[in-house]
């Protein structure tokens, strides 16, 4: 029993307001208000994101699109069930699509868009864990100028000390055991699923050519069927 007063010394309240405030302080002031809420959010996906199997499912939705594509067209394509907003989200821009190039470019643009918000994400907690250590050298020139300023009564050197010390202990977890490696595996993370989304998308923009061009050697024999 004597190990939970020991531990509950290192949840000093100041320490951990001024390291997790000031480097929260930090990264709002350099990404933003408006990537808060998906940063926060994006803590799910660093520990239940599998891009392996999206992957795989992926290539499933692909030869099922090919299939119904060949056999009844692309524009029978959202017929394919597939789980995944982006995959059914590809599919139903791919059955609407009037041509390839229009494809394409709605491919494009929705890889630009994904990979600047998975940046930004990744951005504010590698901002974090930049700020962290600062935040805790803050708060440890904070405690102890509040040591030295009570030298003159040794029973409140203790506190401001121990706040001192532990300040600079939470700047390190927060940078080496929390931000930082949330902001790698973010990086990670959208580098597997930007990898294989762009494999899907040029996927489908051939199979939207493809279509187009079999479409115009169609209506280029008729013609010359109809002139003769």
């Amino acid at each position: 029993m004597s190990a939970i007063p020991d531990l509950a010394r290192f949840f000093d309240p100041l320490a951990l307001a001024l390291v997790f405030g000031g480097s929260l302080l930090a990264a709002l002031l350099r990404g933003g208000w408006s990537v808060l809420g998906q940063a926060f959010a994006s803590l799910r996906i660093v520990f239940a994101a599998d891009p392996e199997a999206d992957a795989l499912a992926a290539t499933v939705a692909i030869g099922r699109v090919e299939a119904i594509a060949e056999a009844k067209g692309i524009v029978c394509a959202d017929r394919v069930a597939t789980t995944g907003r982006f995959l059914r989200e590809a599919i139903r821009r791919l059955a609407d699509a009037g041509s390839g190039d229009v494809f394409a470019r709605w491919a494009g643009e929705a890889l630009d868009a994904r990979g600047r918000r998975h940046a930004a994400v990744a951005a504010f907690w590698q901002d974090m864990a930049d700020a962290a250590p600062a935040m805790g050298m803050i708060a440890t020139v904070l405690g102890l100028v509040r040591m030295f300023a009570g030298m003159d009564d040794p029973s409140k050197i203790g506190a401001p000390m121990a706040t001192a010390l532990i300040a600079t202990l939470w700047g390190i977890v927060v940078a080496n055991l929390l931000a930082g490696p949330v902001a790698d595996r973010l990086a990670r993370l959208s580098d597997a699923e930007l990898a294989w989304q762009r494999r899907v998308l040029d996927h489908f923009a051939a199979l939207a050519r493809i279509e187009r061009d079999h479409a115009r050697g169609v209506q280029h024999v008729l013609h010359q069927r109809l002139a003769s």
